[in-house]
């Protein structure tokens, strides 16, 4: 049998940190409480558990790139009234629109929330199972630009593919050349029911064959990202511009905020 001395070697040989860095303690709470050796092992594989959920977690949410600070706490609902807290709690908590391949489209003038919106659902998501990815239309287009020119375009668009939710920010700041409005269609047909698509845009559909000098490509574009899709129309005051204006009326009063 072997020795309770080589329990730190195995447990770090099965790579079980939690474990090692508890055992001792645990065993002499265990022997205070006259736990069970049964009940010992719990206590210590859930502990396990517990830290490799917590280093997932912390994994993931590095390799989403989500902007910080934007949840679903701190949302201004009472703003932007055009919006259903409801419904946006449930495609927050419920991800299987993302199993199904299906997309989200915040629509609405610049400054209104929506993506904090996209971010704050996604929060949730992740801590659901869901892999996300959030990225400027422009820095994720730049990006397969630069693959399509050395060759790699599919490479690029397979590695984007481990994202079960890809978040594309500000669609409408994309340049409208040839070369990048074909690599944004190529993004868009490759996810087309196999990959979600949480988009964020401040024009409305009819405006968008501007992103796409071929109003074929333009077509057959929308009408991917278009089927199998939610859209919310996201209204209300700029929050940039309230803050502004609170800015200005409290230095107009001295700093004092009355």
């Amino acid at each position: 049998m072997p020795s309770i001395e080589t329990l730190p070697f195995l447990v770090k040989q099965l790579r079980m940190p939690a474990v090692a860095r508890h055992w001792h303690e645990r065993a002499q709470l265990a022997e205070t409480t006259h736990a069970s050796y049964g009940e010992y092992l719990a206590d210590l594989l859930e502990l396990e558990l517990a830290l490799r959920e917590q280093n997932r977690l912390a994994r993931v949410y590095r390799e989403s790139k989500l902007p910080t600070g934007k949840t679903m706490a701190t949302f201004a609902f009472h703003q932007a009234k055009s919006v259903n807290q409801a419904q946006i709690q449930g495609l927050a908590e419920d991800p299987s629109w993302v199993k199904d391949a299906e997309n989200l489209i915040l629509l609405g003038p610049s400054g209104v929330g929506k993506t904090h919106l996209a971010v704050a659902i996604a929060h949730s998501l992740i801590a659901l199972g869901v892999k996300v990815l959030f990225s400027s239309t422009t820095l994720i287009v730049q990006m397969l630009q630069q693959a399509k020119n050395e060759l790699k375009l599919k490479v690029a668009l397979d590695r984007l593919a481990r994202f079960h939710l890809l978040i594309l920010d500000d669609i409408g700041y994309v340049k409208k050349t040839e070369q990048e409005t074909s690599v944004l269609f190529e993004l868009i047909a490759h996810r087309y029911e196999s990959g979600s698509l949480l988009i964020t845009a401040n024009q409305p559909f009819g405006d968008w064959d501007s992103l796409f000098p071929d109003k074929i490509m333009a077509v057959a574009a929308i009408d991917r990202i278009v089927h199998h899709s939610t859209i919310i129309k996201v209204d209300g005051e700029s929050y940039r511009a309230a803050f502004s204006k609170q800015k200005n009326i409290n230095l107009g009063s001295g700093g004092k905020g009355n």
